[in-house]
């Protein structure tokens, strides 16, 4: 490997960085400043820093003679810096961080335009690959406070590169991908940095920085339990996690089947991969498997059907003849034909759903991420009816304010209540 670095403030923080436990050999690294490249006998400009860094004279003078087939660019200088000439002489796959600011040493489209199998990293927002303090400080700080740490040492700054690195590499958070629509967060070229507001960030690497700071003998308050530690900072990000807290408790004891309607929908499929993370229900997706497993690679989720889930194809699967057959049974009184009870479950997630709920098939089912409330609504009261004495059927939601939680019902079901109606809620 090849690293070609450029400019004095990755002399004096970064190559010691990356030289010591990061493991990069300074033999593979060949260092520049504004004068050009630093090599032993140059007598311009040379600080004792940048003496360290000496290569030895190979002839060498300027960036564009020390790059080609150079495998790393880092930058900390200035706009320009990397032209499209130098990068076209880069070996495969080139990584490039360029950290100038405001103005990147070259910008990503000019630097894809010549290479498009570049990796390119800068310090913008509006380009894939932010590398931002943001993404570590913080939690750094937390962890190293939260375990009365004397010192940040080497180790505890090594245990938050590792961490970035494994949630990067991590299936997608739904929260990270609705943050920010419609572009593609799998790991890849233009996604090798978790996002700056990805909400994992201070549960993954304060953990890691405290636990660093324990192994390494600088922590003065050692945790000892650190999964509630980390639930204790999931409260800091995730506002219903202790609401939530005793019912998660309940579902990991004995994990229920749970079905859920729209499985070849994104939001399911990340919900899904914190039920099989979390080992709080045993999923069961309807739809396509062909769909399903394109989505799951698209976000680069790491469940599979047959292994953490199992799917029931709504278009083929062998037990239609029995699901629509029962919803014939149900509905032949209310006027519904044979082929019309076979159309409409074919054609309707929600109810293949719930007749695999009304045969014991699931032991709960989840419904409506598309469409309206009272569409899966009908289609639940269709097939269950009323429980024996229940007349009405409310819904209710729960607002969790900081002073309290209220619960709120009916907030669906029916759209002007009498005090009737209130009093029959169950």
């Amino acid at each position: 490997m090849s690293v070609w670095w450029y400019q004095g403030r990755c002399l004096r923080h970064c190559l010691p960085e990356f030289t010591g436990r990061a493991g990069l050999k300074r033999h593979n690294i060949t260092a520049c400043d504004s004068r050009g490249v630093i090599y032993k006998g140059r007598e311009e400009n040379m600080a004792e820093t940048k003496a360290a860094y000496a290569i030895e004279d190979n002839g060498q003078r300027t960036l564009a003679d020390a790059i080609p087939n150079a495998d790393i660019f880092l930058g900390c200088s200035g706009p320009g810096v990397l032209t499209q000439d130098m990068v076209k002489t880069m070996g495969k796959d080139p990584l490039i961080l360029a950290l100038a600011n405001p103005e990147p040493e070259i910008l990503p489209p000019l630097a894809k335009a010549v290479r498009p199998d570049a990796i390119i990293c800068t310090g913008r927002s509006d380009f894939p690959n932010q590398v931002n303090n943001v993404l570590c400080f913080p939690f750094i700080f937390r962890g190293a406070l939260d375990v009365g740490a004397t010192t940040i040492n080497e180790e505890m700054k090594l245990a938050c590169v590792h961490a970035i690195a494994d949630l990067a590499m991590a299936e997608q958070s739904d929260v990270v991908a609705s943050a920010y629509g419609e572009e593609e967060l799998s790991f890849g070229p233009d996604y090798i940095i978790p996002k700056p507001f990805d909400p994992r960030l201070i549960v993954k690497i304060a953990p890691a920085v405290a636990k660093a700071a324990m192994e390494s003998g600088v922590a003065t308050r050692p945790i000892e339990d650190f999964d509630a530690y980390i639930e204790k900072l999931s409260e800091f990000v995730y506002k219903t996690n202790l609401f939530m807290k005793p019912i998660f408790s309940q579902a990991k004891t004995d994990a229920k089947r749970v079905v859920m309607a729209e499985g070849e929908e994104e939001r399911v499929l990340h919900a899904t991969q914190e039920l099989v993370t979390l080992g709080l229900a045993k999923p069961i997706l309807v739809g396509r498997p062909s769909v399903i497993d394109m989505r799951l690679k698209k976000l680069g989720l790491q469940i599979e059907a047959g292994k953490d889930f199992d799917v029931v194809n709504n278009e083929s699967d062998p037990r239609f003849n029995e699901y629509w057959s029962e919803y014939y049974q149900l509905m032949k009184r209310r006027g519904v034909s044979q082929e019309q009870a076979r159309r409409e479950v074919i054609g309707n997630p929600t109810l293949i759903a719930a007749i695999m709920l009304l045969r014991g098939e699931a032991d709960a089912m989840i419904c409506g991420t598309i469409g309206t409330y009272h569409e899966h609504y009908d289609v639940v009261e269709k097939v269950f009816g009323f429980r024996e004495g229940a007349s009405v059927a409310g819904a209710m939601n729960a607002l969790l304010l900081p002073s309290g939680n209220t619960f709120i019902a009916d907030t669906y079901v029916n759209d002007d209540p009498t005090p009737s109606n209130w009093l029959k809620l169950p």
